[in-house]
């Protein structure tokens, strides 16, 4: 048996009081510009992608840069060996962000799919790293860069209206 302390899972809760929203919420269909906005205007997502033939999801943090997502990386992760790997035009990705308030179930929801490629280009690499700091205690040295095929986006609302947030 290990002397070494254990760690417990770190549980996160909202004390928040604001009491929850009653009734129900509507889904809004955004267009791929309005989508593309709301996932820009925040800096976490999740990347999907196959790994051993089965999805695998990854927290990450990104940047757009000219309408692509741009996502910092390792040398030994799993995502940087298949997009080095890929033909043209890259390997398939899905890439999610949203900003759901926890007691009101209000806000956005955007999924991005499209083909990931590594960059190898010195100068990209070199502002891929300017426009992307990682979160983790972690070299990233890597930068995968995500052209998006297909973007879709849903506004959850109390109200009907498209502009009602």
């Amino acid at each position: 048996m290990s002397n070494a302390p254990q760690r417990k899972p770190v549980m996160v809760h909202d004390d928040d009081s604001r009491p929850a929203l009653s009734g129900p919420r509507h889904r809004i269909e955004l267009d791929g510009t309005e989508a593309l906005r709301l996932l820009g205007s925040v800096s976490l997502g999740r990347i999907v992608f196959t790994r051993h033939a089965l999805p695998t999801v990854r927290p990450v943090n990104h940047a757009l840069d000219g309408g692509d997502i741009v996502i910092r990386t390792h040398e030994g992760a799993a995502l940087t060996s298949h997009a080095r790997r890929a033909d043209d035009p890259g390997v398939v990705v899905a890439y999610e962000a949203d900003a759901i308030d926890p007691l009101t179930h209000l806000g956005w929801s955007v999924v991005v799919t499209g083909y990931a490629r590594l960059v190898t280009d010195p100068d990209d690499l070199a502002r891929c790293r300017t426009l992307v700091r990682p979160w983790v205690d972690q070299t990233m040295d890597q930068a995968v860069r995500i052209r998006p095929d297909l973007v879709t986006g849903m506004l959850l609302t109390a109200d009907r209206s498209p502009g009602a947030a």
